[in-house]
């Protein structure tokens, strides 16, 4: 038993939760399953690898560079309590699950493949971290309504693999919009906010251009790279909150956040162009993040067409969040900042009314889920809505990730005041109903709870046979709208210029 638990830990910490060599891994059946050769199968495997190791060091990039703005933020608005933090919470969390997370991790993936064979959810949860997040979360609030690990684990797997088929399938209408034809899904576990965005930007983006229409002056066309206006943006924002953040810490504080290499004197003039220069790196990662993203889907695309023929039949891959970056690239960034104005927005509500009032938490707007999620979240409400879907859209993905995590907290236990909590919103709101429906214990809290995995995976099947299946588009009246615009545009030139050719022969 002792050399089946050393096996199953291995594969747990060092394979399963390393995106990188997932990814790989399942390229590689994929490929075989193709009939592929063996250099063939080497090359797509370590090339998928490569792709996520990108996205990884684009997110260690996103990590470092807003971290300053961070710092500034909390400053500027004065406000102290929990910060989302997916790493940190379960991080604290190891040291008293760590024996039941793996089991809860391994037996849910493989009952999601399971699910993903023999049910209509054809979808494949490939998002590493995610996994092993999602598998923490469900442990703890289970754990924490006091049922011993041997109902913990099986309980724990079941609605883990709920979580991994059916998140995908929810989000999937919407997905299809942003772009991919299907064939690929969203594997993160932010889709209620990606949802939302989907559904605000139909609702008040039935007309106006798309993110990635922007008229660009001919001086300003260099613009049009994101790379440049990510980067070129950020540049301006940080000295912006950075000015904000002078002003409200003083001279010493600000200047100790840029200390020189050398043990200079920090000057101020140094602090605003190290704050540029955080802006300028922001760019670079976004840009690595993309690049990333367009090597693996070049890789695990064709890959997965040998798992759907061979062991998933029309198997979908259920990828991270950036996988969506590239359907629009000037929409990730609108979305980040209407999030992180939504998030702001959202502490200073709670601040006023509801932490005096009802002692809701006051949670921070963390930045990296505030990027990825509000990133994700521009591009699907762009998708549906333009540009007013995008800043909607993004917005409302910033008041869920305030108000969500705040609510997880009365579930977590004694982590309820560890000063981190889980940041995105599907662990908001699956942990608070898993939560509460354990929490009367014993074999009334575990049918509870199986009927929230129950009810979950009942209506990602109805999704699937009612919207996904029949190929519902959730942009279909915008692009009507759009249509009927661009016919009355034209009817309008065509009798435009009939009158002023009757005008020219009327005055010959």
């Amino acid at each position: 038993m002792e050399r089946v638990l050393t096996v199953v830990e291995f594969l747990v910490d060092e394979v399963l939760t390393v995106p990188a060599y997932l990814v790989g891994l399942i390229t590689a059946v994929g490929l075989v399953a193709l009939r592929r050769s063996v250099p063939q199968v080497i090359g797509g495997a370590v090339k998928a690898a490569l792709g996520f190791l990108l996205i990884e060091v684009g997110g260690m990039l996103v990590t470092i560079s807003l971290k300053p703005l961070g710092t500034m933020i909390s400053g500027v608005t004065g406000a102290h309590g929990v910060v989302p933090n997916n790493e940190a919470i379960v991080a604290l969390a190891q040291a008293e699950f760590g024996a039941q997370v793996p089991w809860v991790m391994i037996c849910g993936f493989v009952l999601s493949l399971l699910l993903a064979r023999f049910s209509p959810l054809r979808y494949v949860f490939l998002t590493g971290h995610h996994i092993l997040w999602m598998s923490t979360l469900v442990t703890m609030v289970i754990a924490a309504a006091g049922l011993p690990p041997a109902a913990t684990v099986p309980l724990g797997a079941v609605l883990l693999a709920v979580m991994f088929v059916s998140m995908p399938a929810l989000a999937q209408p919407w997905t299809r919009r942003v772009g991919g034809d299907g064939k690929i899904a969203i594997g993160h576990f932010g889709s209620l906010g990606y949802i939302t965005a989907g559904v605000v930007g139909q609702i008040v983006g039935r007309r106006g251009a798309s993110t990635e229409d922007l008229r660009v002056p001919e001086g300003l066309r260099f613009l049009r790279d994101p790379m440049v206006s990510i980067g070129l943006s950020m540049a301006v924002i940080y000295p912006l909150v950075g000015a904000a953040y002078l002003w409200r810490e003083g001279g010493a504080a600000a200047r100790a956040l840029f200390p020189p290499l050398h043990g200079a004197e920090p000057t101020l003039g140094h602090f605003f162009m190290q704050a540029a220069m955080q802006g300028l790196l922001f760019g670079v990662s976004v840009a690595v993040i993309l690049y990333g993203v367009r090597t693996i889907l070049g890789e695990l695309i064709p890959a997965f067409q040998g798992i759907a023929n061979r062991i998933v039949p029309g198997a979908v891959p259920a990828l991270d969040a950036p996988i969506v970056f590239p359907f629009g690239q000037n929409a990730v960034l609108v979305g980040f900042l209407a999030s992180l104005t939504g998030g702001l927005v959202s502490l200073a509500v709670v601040v006023v009314l509801l932490d005096p009032a009802v002692g809701v938490a006051v949670v921070l707007p963390g930045l990296l889920p505030q990027f990825f999620t509000g990133g994700a979240a521009g591009v699907y409400g762009n998708a549906t809505g333009g540009r007013r879907g995008a800043v909607c859209g993004g917005f409302a993905n910033g008041v869920l990730i305030t108000f969500l995590p705040a609510l997880l907290l009365d579930v977590l236990g004694r982590y309820r005041h560890a000063n981190t909590t889980f940041g995105d919103t599907d662990f908001g709101w699956y942990g608070i109903l898993v939560g509460y429906a354990v929490r009367p214990g014993g074999v009334l809290g575990v049918l509870l709870a199986l009927l929230v995995g129950a009810v979950v995976f009942g209506l990602a099947v109805l999704v699937q046979k009612r919207l996904v299946e029949p190929g519902w588009d959730p942009g279909a009246r915008r692009d009507a709208e759009l249509a009927r615009q661009e016919e009355e545009r034209v009817r309008r030139a065509k009798e435009a210029g009939a009158g002023g050719g009757e005008e020219e022969n009327g005055g010959g």
